[in-house]
């Protein structure tokens, strides 16, 4: 595949938006194997249970699946191997500060490829409880009905 410009959105977290509310979003690169940049090429990645830990001084994707390259036989990789993060350290210390604070977590949000490089959009996120999921759910329906209404006009 060329290296071009382009920033084709390969997976994406849909779930994340509704259990959590995203506070900041971060891009990072990811370490991946030979059958594993194949696989994520073919879109073959499910970020739903992901999250990220930091250990070390070092950000790591965990419980991440990326599905088995088809034609990869033994040099297959495991599909939900935990995967290290690139991040710059000061952003490293930056998410190690925001995970002290109560109820943050960081979750992957989108993998894409940028610069025939495979990125990762990881957001700091804060869970939200289920009254607000109901408020959020009542003020999208809201909007689709004004939005239908004025359509009528």
């Amino acid at each position: 595949m060329p290296k071009g410009l382009s920033n084709k959105v390969l997976a994406q977290n849909r779930k994340a938006s509704h259990d959590y509310t995203i506070l900041d979003t971060i891009e990072a690169g990811m370490v991946l194997t030979g059958t594993e940049i194949k696989s994520v090429r073919k879109a073959r990645i499910n970020l739903k249970d992901g999250y990220c830990s930091l250990r070390n001084g070092e950000a790591f994707l965990v419980n991440v699946h990326i599905s088995p390259f088809e034609q990869g036989n033994i040099f297959n990789h495991d599909p939900v191997r935990t995967r290290k993060l690139l991040l710059h350290k000061k952003q490293i210390i930056r998410l190690q500060e925001e995970v002290k604070q109560s109820g943050n977590t960081i979750i992957p949000l989108k993998v894409y490829i940028k610069n025939g490089v495979a990125k990762c959009l990881i957001g700091i996120a804060k869970g939200k409880k289920n009254y607000d999921k109901r408020h959020a759910l009542k003020q999208k329906d809201m909007k689709r009905e004004m939005d239908r209404a004025l359509k009528e006009r």
